[in-house]
This record gives C-alpha cells, sequence and structure tokens, in this order.
C-alpha cells in the first residue's frame, strides 16, 4: 500500500512518445506502468478536478495540464473516477465560480458542472448570459430493482404464514410513517443524488445549485384534449370498473376474440411484474386466455400474434410510474438541496427544452442537465459523460436458491478475497493462456481465488488474484465513459 503523500513510482517511455500513469493513493503497490493502467488515464479525456495540499478544492484543469503534473511529479492520483489529482506543491489559490445543475429523473438524472459568464452588450446594455461546459455525468438509479426485492420479501413473509413455517402475525395498524415518509425506491433516488451533489461540493468549488422542477400533469400524459371538468371527472365518471372494461374492450376476449362466453378481467402487465390495478393497465380475456398468460409479459405471450399485440397495446396506456416518482421526490430534493448551505434556484421543464431545442443540442440527460434555467449560448458542451450506476455494496444473503426456493450454492462470508472484494476496479496482466492479456474493469471475486472481471468488451472469467492489482477500491457505483458525439451522430440527434 503506499503511504500517504508519497509519490508513486514513474515510468517514462518518452522513446514511444507514451504518457504516464500513477496510481490512486491508497491503492496496491504499482510496480511498473503498463499499457491498461495508461487507458484508464486516457479514457478520462474530460476535466480533471484539482485538489491543494490540504484536499481542498481548486478549479478544475484539463487532461493534458493534468498528465504534465503528474509526469513532473507535482500532483498524485487521488481517484480515477472522476479523475481527482492532489498538487502537492500547492495551497489555495484563484477559483471562479461554478454551478451545479441537475435534472431529476426516475431511472437516471443528468448532472453538470458549469462555469458561467456575464457579458455587457454595449448597444443594448442587456446582460448576456453564457455557460462553459466543465463536466457532465449521469447516474443512473436502482429503484426498480429495490422495488423488485421488496416485492420478493413480502413474497416470502406470506409464504411462511401461509405454510405454517417461521409463523408471525401480520402487523395491523401499529406502524405509522412520519411526515415527509418515502417509500424506499423513492428515497433511494434522493439519496444517491444527494450523495453525488456533496461528492462533487468535495472536488471543485460550487457556488450555486440549479435544479429542474418539472411536474408532470399524468392525466393529460393520458389524454392531451382534456381540459376543464374532465380533469375532475376522471375516466371512469359514470361506470362501474366492469361495465367500463366491457364497453371498451367490446364484449371480446382481447387474446382470442371470443364473444358471448364468460369474461374476467385481466392485468396487461402482470402485477407480479409490476403492473398496477389503474384501468388502463385492465383488460378482458376468457378463463383459457387468462391461464395460458398467467404471470407472462404480454409481449411474450403474444410474439406469434404482432398484430394483436399491436392492437392491445394501443388501446392501452403507457405506465405512469417514473412521472409518479418524479412528481413524489422533487420538492423533498428541492428541500434537501437548501439545506446545504448553498443558493438554490429552479426552473420548468418547458425552459430546459426551449433552450435545448434553440440551440440544436442532441437530448441526454447530462445535456438536458447544462440546459437547465436561464441560457443565451453555450460552449463546450460536445464533451465526454461519466455513466455513473447506482450498484450494491453487497447482500446479507449467503444461500443461493434454486427457482423452487430449495438451497444450490453457498457464499463465502468473507468480503475480501486476497484483498480484493467485489466491486474492485482492477487491472489484471495475465503473460500467458486463454485470457493472456491485459484487462481493465470491475472485479467479481470467488473464494477460490479465480476472479470475473468485466471489462468493455464482456466478462472475462477464471483471472486468478495473482495477476490482478487494485486501482480503484469499491464505493457502490459502477463507472463507464460515454465518447463525445460525432458531427453526424449530432445531426442525427
Amino acid at each position: 500500500m503506499l503511504a500517504q503523500g508519497k509519490t508513486p513510482n514513474v515510468l517514462i517511455a518518452a522513446a514511444r512518445r507514451e504518457p504516464v500513469v500513477h496510481m490512486p493513493e491508497g491503492s496496491e503497490s504499482q510496480g511498473s506502468v503498463t499499457r491498461p493502467v495508461r487507458a484508464l488515464i486516457l479514457e478520462n479525456r474530460m476535466a480533471v478536478f484539482v485538489l491543494d495540499k490540504k484536499k481542498h478544492p481548486l478549479m478544475p484543469c484539463s487532461e493534458k495540464r493534468a498528465r504534465l503534473l503528474l509526469e513532473r511529479g507535482r500532483a498524485v492520483v487521488v481517484r480515477l473516477h472522476p479523475f481527482t489529482i492532489r498538487l502537492k506543491d500547492r495551497l489555495g489559490g484563484e477559483t471562479q465560480p461554478l454551478r451545479l445543475q441537475l435534472d431529476p429523473g426516475s431511472r437516471t438524472t443528468g448532472i453538470a458542472l458549469v462555469r458561467e459568464d456575464e457579458t455587457l452588450d454595449p448597444d443594448t446594455g442587456e446582460v448576456r448570459r453564457e455557460a462553459h461546459v466543465v463536466w457532465l455525468g449521469e447516474l443512473t438509479h436502482r429503484g426498480a430493482q429495490i422495488r423488485d426485492r421488496l416485492a420478493s420479501r413480502r413474497a416470502s413473509r406470506r409464504r411462511r404464514r401461509t405454510q405454517n413455517l417461521r409463523h408471525r402475525a401480520p402487523r395491523f395498524l401499529n406502524r405509522t410513517k412520519p411526515q415527509g415518509w418515502l417509500a424506499p425506491s423513492l428515497r433511494h433516488r434522493l439519496d444517491t443524488t444527494l450523495s453525488w451533489v456533496a461528492r462533487l461540493q468535495r472536488l471543485a468549488p460550487i457556488t450555486s445549485l440549479h435544479q429542474e422542477l418539472v411536474r408532470f400533469d399524468t392525466q393529460a400524459m393520458q389524454n392531451p384534449e382534456i381540459s376543464g371538468i374532465d380533469y375532475q371527472q376522471g375516466e371512469l365518471a359514470g361506470y362501474e370498473v366492469r361495465e367500463y372494461l366491457l364497453e371498451k374492450w367490446h364484449r371480446t376476449c382481447a387474446y382470442c376474440g371470443a364473444q358471448g362466453v364468460p369474461l374476467q378481467i385481466e392485468h396487461i402487465q402482470p402485477k407480479s411484474r409490476g403492473g398496477s390495478n389503474r384501468v388502463s393497465n385492465l383488460t378482458l380475456a376468457c378463463a383459457p386466455c387468462n391461464e395460458r398468460k398467467g404471470s407472462q409479459p404480454i409481449e411474450h405471450f403474444l410474439k406469434d400474434k404482432p398484430t394483436v399485440l399491436h392492437r392491445i397495446q394501443a388501446q392501452a396506456k403507457t405506465p405512469l410510474r417514473d412521472a409518479a416518482a418524479v412528481n413524489a421526490t422533487r420538492w423533498a430534493l428541492f428541500e434537501r438541496l437548501k439545506a446545504t448551505g448553498l443558493p438554490v434556484a429552479s426552473s420548468s421543464g418547458a425552459q430546459t427544452k426551449y433552450n435545448r431545442q434553440r440551440l440544436g443540442i442532441p437530448k441526454t440527460h447530462a445535456l438536458d442537465a447544462v440546459c437547465v434555467g436561464p441560457l443565451e449560448a453555450l460552449h463546450g458542451w460536445n464533451r465526454p459523460t461519466l455513466a455513473i450506476k447506482a450498484t450494491w455494496r453487497g447482500s446479507y444473503q449467503r444461500t443461493r436458491l434454486d427457482r423452487f426456493g430449495f438451497p444450490r450454492g453457498y457464499l463465502t462470508r468473507r468480503k475480501r478475497i486476497h484483498g480484493v472484494q467485489t466491486g474492485d476496479r482492477v487491472v489484471a496482466e495475465v503473460p500467458s493462456g486463454k485470457h493472456a492479456g491485459n484487462h481493465v474493469g470491475r472485479v467479481a471475486v470467488r473464494k477460490t481465488g479465480s476472479f470475473n472481471i468485466q471489462t468493455a468488451r464482456g466478462v472475462v472469467q477464471g483471472i486468478s488474484h495473482r495477476h490482478c492489482r487494485v486501482v480503484q477500491r469499491a464505493d457502490g457505483y459502477g463507472y463507464a465513459i460515454h465518447p463525445t458525439l460525432t458531427e453526424e451522430a449530432r445531426r442525427v440527434a
């Protein structure tokens, strides 16, 4: 392990003009600088975060300047994602105000760090606001996985009660929810976003925050022509649910077209797969079709009947779970951002869309965050984006089950194997054999010492721990670099 503050070993292959690569502080011993480690620097062609001697944030610099500082021994690497260096000969310095802009989403949140300039037009006297993009990121949440795991736990509890296993009487009216309570899947979206806001505050001199405070009109999403009293009446006004479905589906089975037979209410998207009881997710089916479909997705059940599938999907309506998640967390996120002590501003989604279309910028989550708020001109938006995917730090479950619920294998109780744990980013240099070569990526460990490495080209299995070297410890997130948009991609977008 490197001692804190020590200078990493540096090998400069000047004859081949190879860039110098440094290992992060606190990583394993480096040995020689190799091609896969050098690739970790090359893939970070975006702004590099800079800290002074006391780890206070300075202005980010370019990748080229960071490489020069590392070559000359004036800096050491702190983290690879997001790429951060610490200067060894500088304490404090002049900084420019940076603004962190957020485009919250149900599945992915766009994050942008921008530097804003205000210039005065000498002819009109108007203040022109121009933004310079410094860093882009897209944070992918795992709220859907949390929801599915909670549903699985709920099913396991019910099974134990019904089969007289480990019995516990169900709770009834003995739990209260505090003010501002959010479901675990929604709280995860909130916590991960705030975690990255706090992390970026430690890496850059952020002076203000800006959030897109969007509200989805779920009724207008289902019926764009809705207005006036229709908002109060709703879709079922004057109908019972069963009567409404009989009128909507013309008293026929939606799958086989049978008429004059008893019809049952059927969920288009099964409840076991996240479907709801909303009337837009309900249809009519005869008993044989309902039994055959079971809990299958409708796409799988009607894969041989594309015409019927298209007709049912056209009559059904888009699920609103993503819009509901954003509506439920937008004010909670805004209040938590104000608690950071920084000035917080908000703007509408319509303004974001207006800025993006007026400036001719492709639609991505990160670039939507760039376009949040008042904006006259934008510079440097076509740059790589750091894709951040929320994973997990481990699992309490040590037994793997088959589809019938019986044990099929057991996991080790040790989290680290030979100094490596699942989620670490490693460099593997395999000298010979089936997987000879250099591999860089996220590692999954085994008790035997034979690891799997998730690289950009796929999973490489069976890599010995002797060939692996840790370059960044697991922090609960996975990272990837989305390259810049080419001119052809920009025109298509």
